[in-house]
């Protein structure tokens, strides 16, 4: 049988050869166009209020669709070289097609489909609402594929990975600014504001926090799920999500797209990019999923607490919490942030927090070297061998970071928002609050109460932010060590920069100036103008404003949602700078330099 439809598929293939081209670059753009027109079925079928028979003609569309996917799977089959090759470079997509057939001749040979036979044979009540939701899913699923597919030759052209990255989180803000207005994302009738969706979209993609609106009461289910994704998109970042995507559903990528995931990933090499992309995904969800799980397991045993201990409820909470929490992103589902009862009396759940921000905010290649399965064995069969340096910086500059800011608050804050908390509750507090400032912007205590010190000290850790390659923003820890370990060479007369025993390169330095240069000069910049267009707001608190929308952290003296129309552009773009990075933005507005292969006679400065 096997070899009667191979013969059969080789001499179609001899009849057909000569059409090959153009068949399958029509089929290309006919696939791409029933992806955007199954996603626009979609975005209406879930952003807009419908009868139940509209919803019943949304979903007989989306069949319809399927229809393009099969003759386009079996065609590509057919003008392929080798069959068995092709099946196995496309496994996935394949059975997918297997499920959509076995699904589809059920409909018309047995009248039912076999997933609501399915449904119906374990005697689930209410299985056509999980019908319809895997129908579209399904679609999501074979409409994703093709539009990365497509999306896939954007890298043909020579762009720089800098500007790939400014345009990836740009279309991707618009894209959550246009979902955020739709009618079935606000409680409340008609659409949200263009310019609130707009900053509550640059607020979740860019990991921030900082809302003009309450996000427990102002979004349906429905906005929170929208928030949910721009927080992990825009954690891991968009490009990182699509190439994984795209490499594992098609096994292999071309020497464009390595070259482009090696500068990406800011990678030795095409091998450990590939291994870092992969890991990057794994290390999220794997951590994201134990955080839900100890989130869900340390909730407060209160009868009503999520409407009578719903389950379901229960279990969403706690996954939004702890991919906001991993991502650093500092959006919460009560509406006075962790201040709430639930949380705000759960030292052991504060410190669960405290350690998913923690791991979101060392970076990945630090997580990598830390537990990574090969980096475990090398370290096991070599025990003298030690962290990578720049895990070293990472976790040591982190740990001296929270400790300093821990202390600090603890002996300011003791008789003012700490009073009346027993001395466990006080240290443990400090300790949260220490962690989330730099990165996460949750927060357990009112930020509006805090005593000047304390805001100074605040905004110190806001700007040094998280580690390198981590989703948390600022300078970053490796910036600032390598600042301090210069000015330390500086003062002792040293002529090399050391750290670890290891040389640092004159180049990183250069990097590390250039990024606090272009950040002051921008916080300095974005403060000018809030004291121009928020003329009533103190300057500390439009100072805090700054620098934690910059830190992208989140945390806010209460003027958030009060800043005039200026004053939420200002904050917008500095949240977007401060998420991509001063220097990412420089390079990828910049051209680059012809030649090096040449030098000006040296000259003498006066410095200081």
């Amino acid at each position: 049988m096997i070899n009667i439809l191979k013969r059969a598929k080789e001499t179609i293939n001899r009849l057909i050869y000569d059409s090959s081209d153009n068949v399958l670059s029509a089929l290309k753009y006919l696939v791409f166009a029933a992806s955007l027109i199954a996603f626009g079925i979609l975005i209406y079928y879930y952003g807009f209020p419908h009868h139940a028979d509209e919803k019943s003609l949304l979903i007989d569309m989306i069949k319809s669709l399927f229809l393009i996917y099969i003759i386009n799977f079996f065609v590509r089959w057919i003008y392929s070289e080798s069959g068995f090759q092709f099946l196995a470079d496309n496994w996935f997509e394949g059975i997918l097609i297997i499920i959509l057939l076995l699904d589809g001749f059920s409909l018309y040979l047995l009248k039912a489909p076999v997933l609501k036979e399915l449904l119906y044979s374990i005697k689930l009540e209410n299985y056509h609402p999980l019908y319809v939701l895997f129908i579209q899913a399904y679609m999501m699923i074979l409409a994703g594929r093709e539009v990365i597919r497509i999306g896939q030759g954007i890298l043909a052209f020579r762009i720089k990975p800098a500007t790939m990255l400014v345009w990836s989180f740009l279309l991707l803000i618009l894209a959550g600014t246009a979902l955020l207005m739709m009618p079935e994302m606000t409680v409340n009738a008609g659409s949200m504001n263009p310019l609130n969706a707009l900053f509550t979209s640059v607020s979740a993609t860019c990991v921030t926090g900082l809302i003009v609106v309450d996000t427990a009461t102002f979004f349906t289910l429905k906005g929170q799920i929208i928030i949910l994704i721009l927080m992990q998109l825009g954690g891991i970042g968009i490009i990182t999500f699509a190439s994984f995507f795209a490499l594992s559903i098609s096994g292999k990528s071309g020497i464009k797209q390595q070259t482009f995931m090696v500068d990406l990933l800011n990678s030795e090499s095409v091998n450990t990019a590939r291994e870092l992309l992969r890991k990057i995904i794994f290390y999220t969800l794997f951590i994201e999923l134990i955080g839900a799980v100890i989130i869900y397991s340390l909730w407060i045993p209160d009868p009503g607490f999520f409407l009578n201990n719903s389950l379901g409820l229960k279990l969403y909470y706690s996954i939004f919490h702890s991919v906001s929490a991993f991502c650093n992103a500092g959006f919460s589902l009560f509406s006075n942030n962790l201040m709430n009862h639930y949380v705000a009396a759960q030292p052991v759940l504060q410190l669960g927090f405290a350690l998913l921000i923690v791991l979101g905010g060392l970076g990945f290649p630090a997580l990598q070297d830390l537990f990574g399965r090969k980096a475990l064995r090398e370290r096991m069969r070599k025990p003298w061998k030690s962290w990578q340096v720049s895990t070293k910086v990472a976790v040591y500059s982190s740990l001296a970071l929270i400790v300093f800011g821990s202390i600090l608050f603890f002996i300011l804050e003791y008789n003012n928002t700490l009073s009346g908390e027993n001395t466990t509750n006080k240290v443990i507090q400090s300790i949260f609050q220490s962690v989330t400032t730099r990165t996460a912007g949750f927060n357990t205590v009112d930020i509006g109460q805090l005593a000047t010190p304390t805001v100074i000290l605040f905004i110190f850790l806001m700007f040094v932010g998280g580690s390198s390659g981590s989703t948390a923003g600022g300078i970053k820890t490796s910036t600032f060590i390598i600042i301090l370990t210069s000015v330390y060479a500086t003062i002792r007369g040293k002529k090399q920069l050391e750290i670890s025993k290891r040389s640092i390169s004159f180049q990183f330095l250069n990097r590390a100036f250039s990024i606090v240069a272009f950040a002051a000069l921008f916080i300095l910049l974005a403060l000018f103008v809030l004291t121009i267009t928020e003329p009533g707001k103190s300057m500390t608190d439009l100072m805090f404003e700054a620098f934690s929308a910059f830190g992208t952290v989140g945390l806010s003296r209460g003027i958030t949602a009060d800043l005039s129309v200026a004053g939420k552009w200002v904050i917008i773009v500095c949240m977007f700078i401060g998420r991509i990075g001063t220097l990412t933005l420089a390079l990828a507005l910049s051209r680059t330099v012809k030649t090096n292969a040449y030098k000006y006679p040296q000259t003498h400065m006066m410095v200081g």
